[in-house]
């Protein structure tokens, strides 16, 4: 991940790479606008898929399935929301990810 990471808001389009995807990807956003704010984890260099997909496991309830599927989003876009809801919520999972050595912060 090539971003430093950082719970801030900002905001950004998420776009998607195959049909299955957009689907999902199209869920994540509209849960993620009705809720406010979004969780977007980013790509790096130097992290395994294996450890994306525990951390999003562990720290976001992911089921591996949908970890997966978030962690091939991240490598071949560059980003994926892997959560919505309200900042309060998010913002100790953005920090859980970023001690994991992952890249992600929370976007409006």
């Amino acid at each position: 991940m090539t971003n430093n990471g950082t719970c801030v808001g900002s905001t950004h389009a998420v776009s998607t790479c195959a049909v299955e995807t957009e689907v999902a990807e199209e869920t994540l956003l509209d849960e993620a606008t009705a809720d406010g704010w979004q969780l977007v984890l980013y790509n790096d260099e130097h992290n395994s898929f294996d450890h994306v997909i525990e951390m999003l496991v562990s720290v976001c309830g992911h089921e591996a399935a949908q970890a997966e599927q978030c962690a091939l989003l991240v490598h071949f876009k560059g980003k994926c929301t892997v959560m919505s809801g309200a900042y309060d919520d998010l913002e100790p999972k953005c920090s859980k990810l970023l001690s994991a050595d992952l890249t992600a912060e929370i976007e409006a």
